[in-house]
């Protein structure tokens, strides 16, 4: 019997309430959570506003002339999750700014590097979840696994779910009378994301990881080139 006891997940919801303030995208994180807590799997989960990020594109932005900067303490988590998913609402049909800023944190660390030399989010599996009562749940998602899989992580299939409500003004998922708890499309893809990203989460950890060849940062910089013929040398 397959376990995933020895996994752990983050999500990262970037809604643009402060706690304790209420997160519609936090009842949808919930739902996903439960899933993987009932196989013994760590999750953590932790809401961006309410920490102090920095905006730019460096490992640690007190570097770089900001005061303070709680990206690095947060980046310890990212890598140490087999498991990340970015949650967020939608904000005139695009990803919300926090969500945005996270993504430009998690790009600005993606030129570090493993104990193989390969970039150092490689190994892990990333998802999605977007909320809403406005229409762009797949813009979102697109825009989301797309960074996500640049930048290192493996994807697996159907990785994002959602929810919105009717366009324009209206009730959100956790909203009495919304029927966002209770809709079975949403509830099947969200099952779905989870058991994907535990099952490809799992493969990545049985099998070491993204096999350490022809992705090596640190051999290629180093003058191995792994089959690639440049055609002027030829």
């Amino acid at each position: 019997m397959t376990t995933y006891d020895d996994l752990t997940a983050l999500y990262i919801n970037t809604t643009l309430k402060r706690s304790p303030e209420r997160s519609h995208t936090q009842g949808l994180i919930d739902l996903s959570i439960g899933i993987l807590e009932r196989q013994g799997v760590r999750v953590s989960t932790l809401r961006a506003v309410d920490h102090d990020i920095a905006t730019g594109v460096w490992p640690d932005m007190t570097e770089h002339g900001w005061a303070t900067d709680e990206w690095p303490a947060i980046y310890e988590q990212v890598l140490a999750a087999d498991i990340l998913v970015l949650a967020g609402p939608i904000w005139l049909g695009d990803n919300s700014s926090v969500t945005k800023r996270v993504i430009e944190r998690l790009y600005g660390c993606s030129h570090l590097l493993n104990d193989a030399g390969q970039y150092a989010y490689y190994g892990r599996v990333g998802g999605c979840l977007i909320t809403g009562n406005e229409d762009g749940v797949k813009h979102c998602a697109m825009n989301v696994l797309y960074s996500l899989q640049h930048l290192g992580y493996t994807i697996p299939p159907q990785a994002d779910a959602g929810w919105i409500g009717e366009a324009g003004p209206g009730p959100s998922y956790l909203d009495p009378g919304s029927g966002g708890p209770d809709n079975d499309f949403t509830n099947r893809n969200t099952t779905f994301m989870t058991w994907n990203l535990l099952h490809v989460a799992r493969m990545l950890r049985d099998a070491g990881g993204i096999p350490a060849h022809g992705n090596q940062r640190s051999e290629w910089d180093a003058g191995c080139r792994f089959d690639f013929v440049n055609p002027e040398y030829r």
